[in-house]
C-alpha cells in the first residue's frame, strides 16, 4: 500500500510514500504542516512533509490493534488510542510518552471506536457501541463526564465539535453521528440537545464539519449530498458574547418612566437582552459621538481578545505563547478570510514575474517554493507595483514558512503587513522609502548623534544601516524564535513599532558598528546574524516609542491599523502609477523584443543543431564505414586464418587418420597373431588329450593283457591240479586212459593256444587298422578345418577390400561428378571465349585423350601385375599342399574355389580402378601394399603347414610307442 500526495492548484502529483502492508483508514497533519500520520490497523507511521519521508514507525502486537492516531490541535502532542481502551500521549519531537490516560470506570465501560478533540486541545470525547459518551479532561488527565445519549442510540458512529468564533477553540457543541443515521448536536456542559440533522428514512453515511463551522456536509445513505447551513439551524451557536465592559448612560426625563430598556449589572458578564432595531441605531449613534468615552472600542479585536490585555500579557512574558501565537496574529490582524477573493487571484494562475522564481531564488523544499510562488503571484495580481518589486520575496518569504500549509492567511497576513507596516514605501518607486528612511534617521539622530555621525564619517546611509532590515523584516538578522518574538510585539502596536526597531537594532549594536570601518563590514553585520539579545532590542523599542519628540516621532506620520476589508482586498494603488505603467510597458516591450530574440535564436540554434547533426551523421557514417571496411578486412584475414588452420587440421586429422590405420592394422595382426596362437594352443591341447588317451588304452589293454596271462595261468595251474588229480585217479584206473586224455589235451592245449594266437593277431590287426583310419580322419579333419579357416579368413579380407573399394568407388564417382561439374562451367566459360575457345578445346581434347591412353595403359599394367601375383600365389599354395597328399580332392577343390571369388573381386575392382581418375602413384601405392599383405599372407600358410608336418611326423611315433 502506499500515498500519493497531490497539487490541489495544478493537480500534479508531488511524492508517493511507501510503507503500509494495510489500508489506511486515517490521516492526521500536524498544525504546522510539517509532520503527518498515517494509520492501519497494524501500524502507524509519522511522516516529513517536506521530504515525504518517513520519521518513525510505531508497531504493536497484532492481538491488540491500532484505533486511531492523531494530533492534538495547536501543540506537539500525538494521541495514540488502541483497541483495549489505552489511550498514551506521545511527544511529536522526542517521541516521548508524557501520560497514558487511566481505565474508565466498570460501571460505563465502552469500547472507544470515535474521537474528538476540541480545537485548543484540552477535551477529548470518546465513544463506541454504546449510548454513553466520555469526556476526558487531558490537563488534568482524568474523566469528568458522562454523558448517556438517548435510548434510540445504541451505537456512536461519528463524533465531531461544532467550530465556534467566539469560544476561543474551547468547543462546546459537539456532533453525535449515531446508528440510526441521525446527527445530534449536544452542548456538552448543558447536556442539552441543541438541533439534529437528518432522520430514519434519510440517514446520514458520514458527516463533515467546514473550518470555521457555517456549514455541514453530510453524504446521506441513498447516495445524494446535502449541505446545511448552521446559522439557519439555530441561532444561539454564533451569537458573539456580551461584552465584557459596559457604559450606562443616563437617558433623557422624557425617556425615565419609559419602562423599555433595562440592564442588570452583576460583576461578571454582563447579559444582553433583546433589542428593537431602532434602540440598535441610537446605540451605535451615541459610540460614535462619544468616542472619547469608548477608548476601549480600538483596543477590541474579533474574537472576543482585547488589544490591551494582550500587550499587558505581552509586556509581561516578553512574547506570546506558541500554542496560541497564530490565533492571535489572525484575531490582531483582524483577517477578513476572503476565499472566494483569494481563490478569484490564485485561479489567475503564477504571474510572468514569477515563472522563474527558482532561479533566482534557490529553494530546497519544493512545497515551500511553490507556496512562495503562488503568494507572490496573488500580490502581483492584486496589485501591478508587486510584480516589479525585488525585494518582495524576501519581505514575504518568513511568513510564507511560516503559513506555508495555510495560503489564505499567508496572502492576507503579507497583504495587511503590506497596507499598515510599508505605508509610504512605494511614493519613490523603484527607489527606496527616502521618506521612511529619513524618519528613521531623524529618530537615530536625537537619540544616538554619534553614532549617525559614524555612519556619515564612512559614507554609510540609512540605505546600508536601515533599508537591509525593512525589506527583510529582519528575517536575516535574527533567528526563527526571535523573529517570532519581535513580530508578538510589532503586530501588537502602532505600525511606527516597526521603524523605531530598526533605530532600537542600530543602537543597541553600535559598539561593534563603531568598530566597523569598511563598507564591506557594514554590509555584513546588516546581512547576517549577530550576537544581540531581541528582549533588550524590545525594551529599546518601547523606550524610544516613549521617549522620541512628537515632531520626529513616526506615529503622527503614519496612519492607525487599518484591517483588509471583508467579502473583497482594497485596492491598492499608494504608488507612481505613471512610473509603474512605463516600467510595466517598458517590461512588455522588452519581453518581446526577448520573445522574438529568443524565437530568432532558438530558430539559428535549431538550424545550427540540424547542421551539427548531420555532420555528426556523415562523421559517425563515414567512421561507420571505416570501421565496416577494417571489420571485412579483419574478417578475410580470420577467415584466411580459419581456413589455414582447416588446411592444418585436415593434415593432422590425415596424420591421425594415418596413425589410426597403422594402429589399426597391428591391432588386426597382433589379433591375428593371437587366434593363430589359440588355434595352435588348442590343437596342441588336443594332441596332448589324444596321446593321453592312447596312453591309457595302451595301459588298459597292457592291463587286460597281463589279467588274462594271469587267468590263464590260474586255469593252466587248476588244470594242473585237475591233471594230477585225474592221474592220480585213472593213474588207478586205467593208463591207457591217462595217455590218450594226455594226448587230448596237448592236442587242445595246441588248438586253444593256435586259436589265441589268431585271435591276438586278429585283435592287433582290427586295431591298427582303426588307428590308421582315425590318424587319416583327424588329419583330414584338421586340414578341412584349416582349410575352412583359411577360406573364412580370406573371404572376410576379400570382404573389407570390398567395402573399401566400394567407399572408394563412391568417392571417385563423387569426384568424377565434381570434374563434371567443372567440365560443364569450364565448357560454358569456353563458350563465351570465341576467339581463344577452339584452339584450347582442340589442347584439352588432346590432352584428354592423351590422359585416357595413359590411364589406360596405367590401368593394363595393375591388370597384369595382379595377375601374376594371384598367379604366383597360387602356384606357392599348390606347391604347399601337394607333397602331402592329406586333403581330398573335393576338399582342395572348395578351397580353390574359395579364391575364384577373390580373383574375380580383384578383376572388378581392376576395372572400376580403369574406369576412374586415379594418379598412378596411388595405384602404385595401393598394389605395394596389398603385395606385402599377400606376401605375409604366403609365409603364415608356410609357416603353419610347416607346424602340421612336424605334428604328423610326431604322431606315428607316438602310436608306435
Amino acid at each position: 500500500m502506499f500515498l500519493t500526495c497531490m497539487e490541489t492548484v495544478t493537480k500534479e502529483l508531488v511524492s508517493w510514500m511507501r510503507g503500509h502492508e494495510s489500508s489506511v483508514f486515517s490521516i492526521s497533519v500536524h498544525a504546522s504542516g510539517r509532520y503527518a500520520i498515517t494509520t492501519s490497523s497494524d501500524t502507524a507511521q509519522l511522516w516529513d512533509l517536506d521530504t515525504f519521508q518517513r520519521k518513525r514507525k510505531l508497531n504493536i502486537l497484532q492481538s491488540v490493534g491500532i484505533q486511531k492516531v492523531f494530533f492534538l490541535p495547536l501543540s506537539n502532542t500525538i494521541l495514540s488510542c488502541f483497541k483495549d481502551n489505552s489511550i498514551f500521549a506521545w511527544e511529536c519531537d522526542t517521541l516521548s510518552c508524557k501520560y497514558q490516560l487511566p481505565a474508565p470506570p466498570e460501571s460505563s465501560s465502552v469500547l472507544y471506536k470515535v474521537f474528538a478533540v476540541t480545537r485548543d486541545g484540552r477535551i477529548l470525547a470518546a465513544g463506541g457501541k454504546s449510548n454513553h459518551l466520555h469526556l476526558w479532561c487531558l490537563e488534568a488527565k482524568q474523566l469528568f463526564r458522562i454523558i448517556q445519549m438517548p435510548t434510540k442510540v445504541r451505537a456512536i458512529r461519528h463524533l465531531e465539535f461544532l467550530p465556534d468564533s467566539f469560544d476561543a477553540g474551547s468547543n462546546q457543541v459537539l456532533g453525535v453521528l449515531s446508528q440510526d443515521g441521525i446527527m445530534r448536536f449536544v452542548n456538552i456542559q448543558t447536556c442539552k440537545l441543541l438541533f439534529e440533522i437528518g432522520s430514519l428514512d434519510e440517514g446520514i453515511s458520514s458527516s463533515v464539519i467546514s473550518p470555521h463551522g457555517r456549514y455541514i456536509a453530510s453524504i446521506m445513505e441513498n447516495g445524494s449530498l446535502n449541505i446545511y447551513s448552521v446559522q439557519t439551524l439555530t441561532q444561539e451557536i454564533n451569537k458573539p458574547p456580551p461584552p465584557l465592559v459596559k457604559v450606562i448612560e443616563d437617558l433623557p426625563k422624557s425617556k425615565l418612566n419609559s419602562g423599555g430598556l433595562k440592564m442588570k449589572v452583576t460583576s461578571g458578564r454582563v447579559q444582553r437582552p433583546a433589542k428593537s432595531r431602532e434602540n440598535k441605531i441610537q446605540a451605535r449613534i451615541l459610540k460614535q459621538d462619544l468616542t472619547g468615552n469608548f477608548e476601549n472600542k480600538e483596543n477590541e479585536v474579533s474574537d472576543g481578545l482585547n488589544k490591551k490585555r494582550l500587550q499587558i500579557l505581552l509586556k509581561g512574558y516578553g512574547e506570546y505563547p506558541m500554542k496560541y501565537r497564530m490565533f492571535i496574529w489572525r484575531s490582531l490582524l483582524q483577517l477578513p478570510e476572503n476565499h472566494t477573493a483569494f481563490s478569484s487571484l490564485v485561479d489567475k494562475g503564477v504571474h510572468v514575474a514569477f515563472l522563474n522564481l527558482q532561479k533566482k531564488y534557490p529553494i530546497k523544499s519544493r512545497k515551500l517554493l511553490r507556496v512562495l510562488q503562488r503568494t507572490l503571484s496573488a500580490l502581483a495580481h492584486w496589485s501591478a507595483i508587486f510584480s516589479d518589486t525585488p525585494y518582495l520575496p524576501l519581505l514575504a518569504f518568513p511568513f510564507v514558512k511560516l503559513f506555508q500549509n495555510n495560503q489564505l492567511i499567508c496572502f492576507e497576513v503579507v497583504a495587511t503587513l503590506i497596507i499598515n507596516w510599508c505605508q509610504h514605501w512605494f511614493e519613490y518607486f523603484p527607489n527606496p522609502p527616502i521618506n521612511i528612511l529619513s524618519m528613521i534617521e531623524n529618530v537615530l539622530a536625537f537619540h544616538d548623534k554619534e553614532l549617525l555621525q559614524h555612519f556619515i564619517d564612512h559614507d554609510i546611509t540609512s540605505q546600508l544601516y536601515a533599508w537591509p532590515l525593512l525589506e527583510t523584516v529582519f528575517s536575516e538578522v535574527l533567528t526563527r524564535e526571535e523573529w517570532l518574538k519581535l513580530f508578538d510585539n510589532v503586530f501588537s502596536n502602532h505600525p511606527s513599532f516597526l521603524l523605531m526597531t530598526v533605530v532600537a537594532y542600530n543602537t543597541c549594536s553600535r559598539a561593534p558598528l563603531l568598530n566597523c570601518s569598511l563598507r564591506d563590514d557594514f554590509e555584513y553585520f546588516f546581512h547576517h546574524r549577530n550576537n544581540l539579545d531581541i528582549s533588550v532590542v524590545i525594551r529599546e523599542v518601547y523606550h524610544l516609542m516613549d521617549t522620541t519628540p512628537t515632531d520626529i516621532h513616526p506615529n503622527g506620520k503614519l496612519d492607525a491599523f487599518v484591517a483588509l476589508t471583508k467579502g473583497q482586498y482594497p485596492v491598492f494603488n499608494q504608488y507612481p502609477k505613471f512610473i509603474v505603467d512605463y516600467q510595466t510597458q517598458e517590461r512588455e516591450r522588452i519581453r518581446n523584443d526577448e520573445l522574438d530574440f529568443l524565437r530568432e535564436r532558438q530558430m539559428v540554434e535549431d538550424m545550427q543543431a540540424e547542421v551539427d547533426q548531420q555532420r555528426v551523421e556523415d562523421e559517425a557514417w563515414y567512421q561507420k564505414q571505416e570501421l565496416l571496411c577494417k571489420a571485412e578486412e579483419t574478417r578475410r584475414e580470420m577467415l584466411l586464418q580459419e581456413e589455414e588452420k582447416m588446411v592444418q587440421q585436415r593434415q593432422r586429422l590425415a596424420s591421425v587418420k594415418r596413425e589410426l590405420r597403422a594402429k589399426e592394422m597391428h591391432l588386426q595382426d597382433a589379433t591375428r597373431r593371437r587366434f593363430l596362437k589359440l588355434q595352435q594352443d588348442q590343437r596342441e591341447m588336443e594332441l596332448r588329450r589324444l596321446n593321453d588317451e592312447i596312453e591309457r588304452k595302451v595301459h588298459m589293454r597292457d592291463q587286460e593283457i597281463a589279467t588274462t596271462a594271469k587267468d590263464l595261468e590260474m586255469r593252466h595251474l587248476e588244470l594242473e591240479s585237475q591233471k594230477r588229480l585225474y592221474e592220480k585217479n585213472l593213474i588207478r584206473n586205467q593208463e591207457a586212459v591217462a595217455k590218450e586224455m594226455r594226448e587230448d589235451a596237448d592236442t587242445y592245449r595246441r588248438k586253444v593256444d593256435l586259436e589265441e594266437h589268431m585271435f591276438h593277431k586278429l585283435i592287433e590287426a582290427g586295431q591298427t587298422q582303426n588307428q590308421k583310419t582315425q590318424k587319416l580322419i583327424e588329419e583330414n579333419l584338421a586340414e578341412a578345418e584349416q582349410a575352412c579357416l583359411n577360406a573364412d579368413w580370406r573371404i572376410q579380407a576379400l570382404h573389407k577390400q570390398r567395402c573399401d573399394d566400394l567407399q572408394r568407388n563412391a568417392c571417385y564417382q563423387e569426384v568424377a561428378k565434381l570434374l563434371r561439374e567443372n567440365r560443364r562451367k569450364e565448357t560454358e566459360v569456353l563458350n563465351a571465349m570465341v576467339g581463344e575457345g577452339a584452339k584450347k578445346w582442340e589442347e584439352a581434347q588432346e590432352k584428354d585423350f592423351h590422359l585416357k591412353s595413359e590411364k589406360k595403359a596405367s590401368a593394363l599394367s595393375d591388370a597384369s601385375r595382379k595377375w601374376f601375383l594371384e598367379k604366383e600365389l597360387d602356384d606357392a599354395l599348390e606347391h604347399a599342399e601337394h607333397p602331402y597328399n592329406t586333403v581330398p580332392r573335393c576338399q582342395s577343390g572348395q578351397a580353390d574355389s574359395g579364391y575364384v571369388p577373390r580373383t574375380s573381386q580383384l578383376k572388378d575392382s581392376s576395372e572400376v580402378d580403369s574406369s576412374t581418375h586415379i594418379s598412378l602413384n596411388q595405384r602404385r601405392v595401393q598394389w605395394d601394399t596389398m603385395e606385402q599383405d599377400l606376401m605375409e599372407r604366403v609365409r603364415n600358410l608356410r609357416q603353419r603347414l610347416t607346424a602340421q608336418a612336424r605334428n604328423r611326423c610326431r604322431t606315428p611315433h607316438l602310436l608306435a610307442t
